[in-house]
């Protein structure tokens, strides 16, 4: 397992490597993520050979220094993120129920006919296409926070759910082709609430900020990735339960995710970062939880050292006027 870290001490930003040994060195010639990949990138080779031509440097104490979300984009607009929903074995469940409860239904409704698409036809062969997922839009880079950083709810915001997730992160190249750079631990931060009222607010619930793990993990997920999610109130758990994830326990393969999000020609505008959440089958608001302002998203999983801890809190209320000119 190798990832690489962003971080910032005394002032000074740094990447670092994560071994297989557990222990963190400088990488060298570069200060952030996106700089080493966009060097790979021309000069034909990977991140991890760029970095075995430079040389590490000297240890680097994870403890000492401020953890940042493992990618970022120095104009945020050009950072993407977006997701896939009811991807994951069982993902259906919590949302099948939600949806019966606001509306009397025998029949299955949407979500379930979604979930089955992806069951029946979200593994394609390889080469090609398979059943298209659900897919949501959840803002730009400036929407992302890293691990300790508060998760902002908005004051009209019904809900403040976790969602524990695998995301892939993704460089477009020159050529307009997508670059997988790697997997990170993920919080798809949402409004739960929201969505139960109308399904067709699921595109207003998923408009929030989203949490990324450290990690940016190097190389494919494994296929079956295990993980704890939790809810802290005053230090004690409030809430917690595993989750799954890896193409294991998905009804969709990565590749099919990927293509229905890249299919997209707006998707592929060079030099464009993409962050892409794909879906979980684990949230404690299908348990009943309702969080409050103060309490913390405590997420952890096998595929990754480092855990992902973010607090809520509630953005101050605000009416947007619009003005003629």
């Amino acid at each position: 397992m190798t990832s690489l870290i962003q971080y910032r001490h005394d002032g000074k930003r740094g990447v670092a490597l994560l071994g297989a040994d557990g222990q963190a060195h400088a990488v060298l010639g570069a200060d952030n993520v996106l700089a080493l990949a966009s060097r790979a990138l021309d000069l034909g080779h990977t991140m991890l050979e760029v970095i075995e031509a430079d040389g590490l440097g000297g240890p680097v104490d994870l403890d000492q220094v401020t953890l940042l979300a493992p990618i970022d984009h120095p104009d945020p607009a050009h950072l993407i993120v977006t997701g896939t929903g009811l991807t994951h074995l069982g993902s259906a469940e919590g949302r099948d129920k939600m949806h019966r409860a606001a509306v009397a239904n025998p029949e299955p409704t949407d979500s379930m006919k979604m979930f089955l698409m992806g069951v029946e036809g979200g593994k394609p062969t390889p080469g090609t296409t398979g059943a298209q997922p659900e897919w949501f839009y959840k803002g730009d880079g400036s929407t992302i926070v890293g691990t300790g950083d508060p998760l902002l709810s908005p004051s009209f915001a019904l809900d403040a759910g976790e969602e524990p997730e695998i995301a892939g992160i993704y460089l477009i190249d020159r050529d307009g082709m997508p670059v997988r750079l790697g997997f990170t631990l993920g919080n798809e931060f949402s409004d739960h609430v929201t969505e139960r009222g109308n399904y067709l607010w699921l595109a207003h619930s998923k408009l929030r900020h989203a949490a990324l793990g450290p990690e940016l993990r190097l190389g494919d997920l494994p296929q079956d990735v295990r993980g704890t999610s939790r809810i802290l109130r005053d230090d004690t758990v409030l809430w917690e339960k595993p989750f799954l994830s890896g193409e294991a326990n998905m009804s969709h393969s990565i590749a099919n995710l990927e293509h229905h999000h890249f299919k997209y020609g707006l998707f592929r505008r060079p030099g464009d970062l993409h962050v892409h959440f794909f879906g979980t089958a684990t949230a404690s608001f299908a348990d009943g939880v309702v969080t409050e302002p103060g309490d913390t998203f405590e997420i952890e999983a096998d595929a990754f050292r480092l855990p992902l801890r973010n607090p809520i809190e509630i953005a101050p209320a605000d009416l947007v006027l619009v003005r003629a000119l």
